[in-house]
């Protein structure tokens, strides 16, 4: 169901992570159904072809790139930015989820989880902290989770890192205020992904359903992810900044 106007985001370049599958997929697409021209980035150039080729509109482009925290990335995207136009928003949705209790969790499962999340978020905004990559006025959406929010046993490394990505939304809206350009992050709860549905076969009939019954509305889809970070990016957000925007169908609340 398209929520917002194909005009919402009309003419206006956005940079989407993490857009190969699941969230960062469906938000490149209904970005682009708001009229935004979408740069989808991620490791796999064959799969962002697949979610290029399911953009509506035109003038998308691919920027493949292994989201590691690596210093190269805002190399890259600032010389995108240079050779095909500013970014007036982006969304970083690129990251991996990890459930293992904290006795098990070693060095590289911490190098793992916060490369892909942590570092890269750090990447991506120092690029767009830069004059020429991103558009004053613009906004900055990271992808966080409700984990950062709640305790869980088994989750105290993705949790860590995504409490570290609230942080980072908070400080980078008060640094980058002065360009008028927002910085937010999306909490979300379980959300039917690939992703999610692979954690899902590592549990029993019960406790997928105990799961379930802790979101009051359900679990989630990638659309209800995908509207809000459409309505934090364009006008409707326009007074929103940092803050973590809490989509989790009641989860928190419980």
């Amino acid at each position: 169901m398209q929520i917002f106007n194909e005009h919402y985001l009309a003419g206006k370049r956005v940079l989407v992570t993490g857009a190969s599958s699941g969230i960062g997929r469906q938000a490149a697409i209904t970005l682009a159904a708001c009229g935004a021209r979408v740069c989808l980035s991620g490791r796999d150039a064959g799969r962002l072809q697949a979610t290029l080729d399911l953009l509506p509109g035109a003038g998308h482009t691919l920027l493949p790139l292994d989201l590691n925290g690596d210093d190269g990335i805002a190399d890259a995207i600032q010389a995108d930015a240079k050779a095909s136009g500013s970014f007036f928003a982006a969304f970083h949705a690129a990251g991996v989820s990890m459930v293992r209790q904290v006795k098990l969790c070693k060095s590289k499962q911490f190098d793992d989880v916060f490369a892909s999340s942590v570092q890269s978020a750090m990447a991506i905004s120092r690029a767009m902290s830069l004059r020429g990559v991103m558009d004053d006025g613009g906004a900055l959406v990271l992808m966080s989770s409700v984990a950062g929010l709640r305790g869980q046993a088994g989750m105290s490394l993705y949790s860590a890192a995504k409490a570290a990505i609230d942080g980072l939304a908070r400080s980078l809206a008060v640094e980058f205020a002065p360009r008028g350009i927002r910085v937010n992050s999306v909490s979300a709860g379980a959300v039917e992904t690939p992703m999610h549905d692979s954690l899902l076969t590592t549990l029993n009939g019960e406790s997928v359903e105990a799961y379930r019954s802790k979101h009051l509305l359900g679990f989630g889809s990638v659309n209800d992810v995908a509207n809000a970070v459409a309505f934090l990016v364009g006008e409707g957000g326009r007074w929103i900044t940092g803050t973590s925007l809490v989509v989790d169908g009641g989860y928190t609340v419980r």
